[in-house]
């Protein structure tokens, strides 16, 4: 399940600005894109590169015969809005034959506005895999403004992502038809189906970016990563990453650890853990964030929903259930079924503040028989627009990176083996775990990672931080990062939600920005 990014955080803000003020809520994605009340997070604001700006296909490189060729390249940077400047990056499309094909990454940065001495370029990347580092950097607050004055912000699109060389696979109606499809099938038929669906995804993505596709696994892009450090100047990495943007910070500082200068590594994954592993501990996180969410309904007068917190987490089982054997009508031509209807509520997850209240808007009318908030919820997690659209190719990203990044991803007979497994760790998102991966099962590619402890040997301390109910990226997960890297110090976040830093806590907030700033972490085993 893709993690939420803060470009869609910002949408889910939105969103329950508009609900929980009682407008008109309209084609599910119209009011994802709302102007928040002045009070709430502002959306991001779009990059002028949102809209891929190169051919899907690569070039034959005509001047690179080596990295060190293409780490003298000089960057031809050009205004682009809001003080923010663009670039594109030139990198081999295959880093074991340089002198061949070459693709390209879309690069912005902010430069240093203060006036005490510029450390260097803050590179910064907000998960996915799939999602974009640039409009990552152009949302407000990404960082705080003492690290605006200390170092020049840098995003960057990763290979395959949106205005870098981009993959492609689906068109806007075939993925509404795939994502609608139930991810939680009850009998064999359902289950053929499914199979079926994820097999013709792996064929229509081998057909259109067949060439890319073994190139953007997370093992490139942190040797993209590299290259733009080289490129830039910086003797060493200043990196901040969050969710799947840790995989990328600790496959870099396992591959570069004499380069790695200061490394933020926010809502961890564990790079030790087997598919099967990281499938049940995050299904196991959202069901905890649910119970949690349930129990904090319970205790609260005001909530829309009423019993037990046993009692809301049962309905909102009992709900999903019924949308399985029945979709729920929305104001809208579609109508949601159960896959659609989980995706709702795991979005509404990740944010305590903003996601919680408008999950018991969603969950209340829901019940009531009218699924339109939690439609417009699955829209938000997907970036499907008001118009049917989508707003960047992440979804299709997403597989094609976890899919060579997991070599031990199950197919058909091992997800049905797992299944019961799944099930009783986490009964209400258990099975849309466990078949999340079948699609790998007949990817075109061959995989790249297997399940391996990062240890960076030599590095210059590495901090991680973890949010101890993060639904996402469970905290047992920067724990065991931490503790691999042999410079990891872990920084603990006690709360809820997806992510630490930039989010509330003065206390993390704080220790994030000393250790940019001066090179110093918190003590290891630091709780916020």
């Amino acid at each position: 399940m893709t993690p939420l990014t803060r470009t869609r955080l910002a949408c889910l803000i939105a969103l329950a600005s508009c609900v929980l003020t009682a407008c008109t809520i309209g084609d599910p994605g119209a009011e994802a894109t709302a102007t928040p009340a002045a009070s709430s997070e502002p959306t991001a604001t779009p990059s002028p590169s949102t809209t891929p700006s190169v051919d899907p296909s690569v070039d034959e490189a005509a001047d690179f015969h080596s990295v060190d060729d293409y780490a003298a390249q000089d960057l031809d940077w050009s205004d682009c809005g809001d003080g923010f400047e663009c670039a594109t990056l030139t990198a081999p499309r295959d880093y074991d034959d340089p002198a061949g094909a070459t693709i390209e990454v879309a690069v912005n940065r902010l430069p240093s506005t203060g006036t005490a001495d510029r450390i260097g370029s803050l590179l910064i990347n907000p998960g996915g895999p799939g999602a974009s580092g640039m409009d990552y950097a152009r949302t407000p607050d990404v960082v705080s403004g003492t690290i605006l004055d200390a170092f020049d912000l840098v995003g960057f699109d990763p290979r395959g992502v949106g205005a870098s060389t981009p993959i492609e696979c689906l068109g806007d109606a075939a993925f509404d038809e795939f994502v609608a499809v139930d991810g939680t099938p009850d009998d064999e038929a359902e289950v053929a189906t499914l199979d079926e669906a994820s097999r013709e995804f792996a064929e229509a993505c081998e057909a259109t970016s067949g060439e890319l596709l073994p190139h953007v696994g997370t093992a490139d892009v942190a040797r993209d990563v590299d290259l733009l450090r080289r490129v830039l100047g910086d003797d060493e990495l200043y990196f901040l990453g969050k969710s799947y943007g840790t995989f990328i910070g600790a496959v870099y500082a396992d591959l570069f650890p004499e380069h790695v200068g200061r490394l933020v590594l926010d809502g961890a994954l564990d790079p030790s853990q087997s598919s099967l592993e990281q499938g049940i501990a995050q299904a196991e996180g959202f069901d905890g964030a649910l119970n949690a969410f349930a129990a904090d309904c319970a205790d609260d007068a005001d909530c829309t929903l009423d019993g037990s917190a046993a009692d809301i987490a049962g309905q909102v089982g009992g709900l999903l259930a019924e949308a399985d054997a029945t979709p729920l009508p929305t104001i809208t031509d579609r109508s949601l079924n159960e896959s659609l209807a989980t995706f709702g509520v795991a979005v509404a997850l990740y944010d305590r503040e903003y996601g919680w209240p408008l999950l018991q808007e969603a969950l209340s009318t829901a019940l009531e028989g009218d699924g339109t908030i939690l439609l417009t919820l699955s829209d938000i997690y997907f970036e499907r627009q008001d118009d049917g659209t989508y707003g960047s190719n992440s979804n299709e990203v997403n597989v094609a990176v976890n899919c060579i990044d997991h070599g031990d991803a199950a197919g058909l007979d091992a997800v049905a083996d797992d299944l019961p497994l799944y099930l009783d760790r986490a009964p209400v998102f258990g099975s849309l775990l466990a078949y999340s991966s079948l699609v790998c099962s007949h990817w075109p590619v061959d995989p790249q990672l297997q399940p391996h402890e990062v240890t960076a040997p030599g590095a210059a301390p590495i901090l991680v931080v973890g949010t101890t109910r993060d639904p996402a990226t469970p905290y047992a997960a920067a724990v065991a990062l931490a503790d691999q890297l042999e410079s990891g110090v872990l920084l603990s976040f006690d709360g809820d939600g997806h992510t630490a830093y930039g989010l509330g806590s003065t206390c993390v907030d704080g220790a994030v920005d000393t250790y940019l700033l001066t090179g110093e972490p918190p003590a290891d085993g630091t709780s916020c």
